[in-house]
């Protein structure tokens, strides 16, 4: 009867267990679990998201898989978890941000916008006939308050940090950026770090520029790097390394 009635609350997002959980947030929180590895690392004049990238085949093109997505000129958001959602999610961040500057003729500001989203995951939650998102973002930005970054989590909660890891390995990273984050480091650190971060939680598996994607938004807009400049920065961290 228990294990019947426990299969009775997982059919449901808008039925609460008795022990007060809502088993399909808490599933799809294990799905954004299953994805790659972002991390995010606000520095004192802007803010890093950097993203590692999983292939399912060697003949698939690395670059089609997309982890990093430029908002706004001032916003970027990372993903984590099932990508349809993630593109479903980050659309919606787009189209909001475009109605604020048509509406108020100025950039929207990034809590503002990620409210926004987290507002449109929490309709998930509580009606009849969908399913939570199954995936997480990162939302970094800046604008009139300075450098902000957010995660937004399956159950429509919006969480600010300094820096942060969702996605496969998350607990090793945010272990390693507990202990190294600086909150004075500049952008380019911040890259550094977060790319260090990367390598700490993939343990023993290889990680090369291929593999892994990078932007920063600061009061220049939002920039991509490109495979040869992660290479570089991936090769100076191994190079200290050794030098150690």
């Amino acid at each position: 009867m228990n294990n019947s009635n426990q299969q009775a609350y997982d059919r449901g997002t808008s039925l609460y267990s008795p022990d007060g959980r809502i088993y399909q947030v808490e599933y799809a929180r294990e799905a954004v679990k299953r994805g790659a590895p972002v991390v995010g690392v606000r520095a004192a004049d802007g803010v890093v998201l950097a993203a590692r990238t999983r292939s399912s085949s060697p003949l698939m093109v690395t670059e089609s898989i997309e982890k990093l997505h430029k908002v706004d000129n001032h916003v970027g958001a990372a993903s984590a978890g099932h990508v349809a959602d993630a593109r479903r999610l980050v659309d919606y961040a787009r189209r909001e941000a475009q109605v604020n500057r048509l509406r108020y003729g100025e950039p929207a500001g990034v809590e503002g916008l990620t409210k926004e989203v987290t507002d449109f995951i929490q309709e998930n939650t509580q009606r009849g006939g969908t399913r939570p998102f199954g995936a997480a973002l990162l939302v970094a930005g800046v604008d009139t308050s300075g450098p902000r970054l957010f995660e937004t989590d399956p159950s429509g909660t919006p969480h600010e940090w300094k820096a942060v890891a969702i996605g496969g390995e998350s607990a090793t990273i945010r272990e390693y950026l507990e202990e190294a984050y600086d909150p004075e480091m500049s952008v380019d650190d911040g890259v550094t770090l977060a790319v260090e971060a990367l390598l700490e939680g993939a343990k023993d598996d290889d990680i090369d520029a291929e593999s892994v994607s990078i932007s920063t938004v600061d009061e220049s807009g939002h920039r991509t790097y490109d495979t040869d400049e992660i290479a570089t920065i991936i090769d100076g961290i191994d190079t200290g390394s050794d030098d150690e």
